[in-house]
């Protein structure tokens, strides 16, 4: 999980990067509490993916400074749904849904019929933008509105850019299918923090990876392996 953690963060260019929790630990979501601009300056430094220093053998992860922290939030659920998925498979089963929270696996299809999976509205629990549907594939969301809090007419969330340790701004949430969860749900992530047009390039150039982006003004945005099928399903709710 952390050569992996790695291989996304080299990826794109530390967009994804698990020592974001250097300056993360500072945000307390739940009582609206942020860093200070002066911790912001003193643990911003500590942010840097190569800081971390992994041997395979005998399997060790050291710190190249003090003060760096690491925090697997956005990576640790879709390797467990990985995980479960396998398991399912050592026993027979050819046809499962396995979620934890934002990330997904879909094992099959529904014995016959796709899977159809909804991207939220950001601004509706209820609310679905588009119906995708799906098999054999995994699916992670990364968004705004499940963990945040609004101080003086600003939204700070969870998604923080690791250049900054601010919350990354541009988007309101992305969507990304892949083989399998551990790497969409890093990926949602990074692109999270690269902004549309980044996101929509890193994602072009690699292999059986799509992506569905809300943007701050609630627009659509779908890979191009999507394509029309995603504007079909968005057209379809409207």
């Amino acid at each position: 999980m952390l050569a992996r953690a790695q291989q996304i963060s080299e990826l794109s260019d530390g967009a994804f990067d698990i020592t974001f929790a250097s300056v993360g630990h500072r945000y307390d979501y739940r009582r609206g509490i942020r860093p200070s601009e002066q911790q912001l300056e003193q643990l911003l430094p500590m942010i840097d993916y190569q800081h971390l220093v992994l041997t395979p053998d005998p399997p060790r992860l050291a710190f190249a400074r003090p003060g760096v922290r690491i925090d697997l939030g956005g990576i640790a659920k879709g390797y467990a749904v990985d995980r479960g998925i396998a398991i399912l498979q050592q026993h027979g089963i050819e046809h499962a849904l396995l979620s934890a929270g934002g990330d997904s696996r879909f094992l099959g299809d529904r014995r016959g019929r796709l899977w159809r999976v909804g991207v939220r509205d950001p601004d509706d629990k209820a609310g679905i933008r588009a119906l995708l549907p799906l098999s054999n594939t995994a699916l992670s969301t990364s968004g705004d509105y499940e963990r945040f809090f609004i101080q003086d007419g600003e939204r700070y969330h969870h998604i923080l850019n690791p250049r900054s340790g601010r919350s990354a701004k541009g988007l309101r949430s992305v969507s990304v299918l892949g083989a399998e969860a551990i790497t969409t749900d890093a990926l949602s992530t990074a692109l999270f923090v690269l902004g549309r047009q980044a996101a929509m390039a890193l994602v072009e150039r690699l292999p059986g990876i799509e992506a569905v982006l809300v943007d701050t003004e609630g627009r659509l945005h779908f890979s191009s392996g999507l394509g029309q099928a995603g504007q079909s399903a968005a057209a379809a709710l409207d």
